[in-house]
């Protein structure tokens, strides 16, 4: 069998097994380095109000969530676009 990507479909290198990561949409066990990362800030306060605050020079914090996706579901929810076949090899 040809080899379809140089490095496998991973982003580890030459470090060994990878952590797993739980998939955000579906549940599945996903390597860390395979993975397709994704943070999100969310607020308490809404987004309109915010901005009068911060004109004011107001601190407002906000909250970061991380989220790990599997290929299949970063694909299927338009996180990662599906490049050409020239751009993938290498």
């Amino acid at each position: 069998m040809p080899k379809k990507r140089k490095s496998g479909g991973r982003s580890g290198g030459k470090r060994g097994r990878a952590t797993v990561k739980t998939c955000h949409a579906c549940g599945k066990s996903v390597p860390t380095d395979k993975a397709k990362k994704f943070t999100v800030y969310s607020s308490a306060v809404d987004y309109r109000l915010a901005k009068e605050l911060r004109d004011e020079g107001a601190h407002i914090p906000r909250n970061k969530k991380i989220a790990y996706y599997c290929i299949s579901c970063s694909i299927h929810r338009g996180r990662t676009n599906i490049r050409a076949k020239k751009e993938r090899r290498g």
